[in-house]
């Protein structure tokens, strides 16, 4: 295929720039702009308004060479999230458009943009931010406050939405604890904070954003210094201070603050960044400032961080939020679908095709607000009522895409140490004894067939190895299996203990 590569225009679609004969390269751009402008139009539909505006809105087709398509970004964070959760989505809808399209690819748009061009869009992004943020002294300012000074603009966190609350937050057995815990926190004045360090960690989709942005949306409305940051952006508000030569006082006013939210610290990454926050954390606490930590994980498998740090972290209380119950699933569906309601007054759900919905849909909250969206496109484009069946076909992707996801590698790690007499440090460990090497190499290989993690984040996940260790350790477990009778018998056993 041509190679193809777009800026941005001024209203924000994609423009072919280069060399070539200028009406065939407007022609080029229209045609690639229109195959773009619908990938994004079904991204929104299938996914819904709030998750596409969390994680599209600044995704931007960059080109289309050789069957590959090139994507940006304007984070490390997002990039390394769309990968991991949305990458095979986002290749589907582009081969429905065109069968040739053979991949996704993922760039931070930084690393390529002509640097004028990067800093016109840097500046006017920054001014954006500040201006919807409204954050004032380091602290998460209510909703049309004064936008925070130049000197403050390290300690801007992530905008907060307004609808995460404690009242909106649907409760059930899986979250209980969680939500009566983050309560306490959001509530408490004393001079002695509570559960210090709160961490909560969890699945995708099940509930941690919602609630550590209610703790922060509780504790600024009551004038307390609050500040809301993902991984992402207390990486960046530390490296932009490194490099203006205000660490000191990034430190500073961050010790300064009454409580301090980080979401997604499974993403901190670097040995100086996971060092400051450690120090930054060991200072608010020493201090009696409240801290609020979530991840995808429990603090001891954060194998990025350093030692020290997780067991900090676990130090506090640690809840895990728990997969959503059918009873708290049919809640939240007909909580969406009553929102939906007000917007489409002819969108009408049995109860039988809720409960319905509620068995099938059991990966997270996300896809169930993704199979509301696909009912609501059902009902309004068909015209035809919603019935069980009708509604099997509608959401029959999500049911199929998400059983991969059940499976845990942590869980994976505890399975294979107890069933071959080991503990699960010497899996992460560098010890290659043979009582060791083969439980490994099988937790490894049981990783890649169950989970949709790369090699690379398998790697990681035991003990920071390289991708290539795990390859071969799939590719010898494949071999093995397919030789060896009595092993095939016992690696087929730990599959249907670790999915069943």
């Amino acid at each position: 295929m041509h190679k193809r590569d777009f800026s941005r225009a001024a209203g924000g679609e994609p423009v072919e720039v280069g060399q070539g004969a200028p009406e065939a390269g407007r022609q080029a751009a229209t045609d690639l702009g229109e195959v773009w402008a619908r990938v994004r139009r079904r991204l929104r539909a299938e996914l819904g308004e709030d998750v596409y505006a969390s994680w599209f809105a600044q995704l931007d087709l960059a080109r289309i060479e050789a069957g590959v398509v090139h994507l940006t970004v304007p984070t490390k964070f997002l990039k390394s999230w769309i990968q991991a959760h949305y990458v095979d989505r986002i290749l589907g809808l582009f081969s429905a458009e065109d069968s040739g399209t053979q991949r996704v690819s993922l760039d931070v748009r930084s690393s390529f943009v002509r640097p004028d061009v990067a800093k016109n869009e840097a500046a006017a992004a920054a001014a954006r931010n500040a201006a919807s943020m409204g954050v004032r002294g380091g602290a998460v300012a209510p909703a049309g406050s004064a936008k925070a000074s130049g000197q403050e603009a390290g300690l801007i966190g992530s905008a907060l939405d307004r609808r995460f609350t404690f009242a909106s937050f649907h409760v059930g057995k899986s979250n209980a604890l969680a939500h009566a815990a983050a309560s306490k926190v959001a509530e408490h004045a004393g001079q002695t904070p509570l559960y210090n360090p709160l961490y909560v960690h969890a699945g995708v989709g099940l509930g941690k954003t919602h609630l550590l942005q209610a703790i922060a949306n509780e504790a600024s409305t009551a004038g307390r210094k609050a500040i809301y940051l993902t991984a992402d952006g207390f990486m960046y508000g530390f490296v932009t201070a490194l490099k203006s030569q205000n660490a000191l006082a990034f430190k500073e006013r961050l010790r300064g603050i009454d409580l301090l939210v980080v979401d997604d610290a499974q993403f901190l990454q670097g040995k100086s960044i996971g060092q400051e926050f450690c120090h930054t954390l060991n200072a608010l606490l020493d201090a009696g400032r409240q801290v609020i930590v979530a991840a995808d994980r429990s603090p001891g498998d954060l194998e990025s961080l350093d030692e020290r740090l997780r067991s900090r972290l676990a130090g506090g209380l640690v809840v895990e939020i728990e997969p959503l119950d059918e009873a708290l699933r049919t809640t939240v569906l007909e909580a969406r679908i009553t929102a939906a309601k007000s917007q489409h007054a002819g969108f009408d759900v049995s109860l039988a095709v809720i409960a319905h919905v509620a068995r099938k849909v059991t990966a997270n909250g996300r896809d169930l607000e993704g199979a509301v969206n696909r009912l609501l496109a059902h009902a309004t484009l068909s015209g035809a009522p919603l019935t069980v069946e009708t509604a099997d076909v509608a959401i029959r992707d999500l049911v199929r895409s998400r059983e991969p996801r059940k499976v845990k590698i942590e869980d994976i790690q505890k399975l294979v140490a107890t069933h071959y007499s080991v503990t699960r440090a010497d899996i992460l460990s560098a010890r290659r004894t043979a009582n060791v090497v083969r439980p490994r190499q099988v937790a490894m290989y049981l990783s890649k067939v169950l989970t949709p993690r790369s090699l690379p984040e398998i790697g990681r996940r035991f003990g920071g190895r390289d991708h290539t260790t795990v390859l071969h350790a799939v590719r010898k477990m494949d071999d093995l299996v397919t030789k060896d009778a009595s092993l095939r018998e016992e690696v087929d056993l730990l599959k249907r203990m670790l999915t069943e």
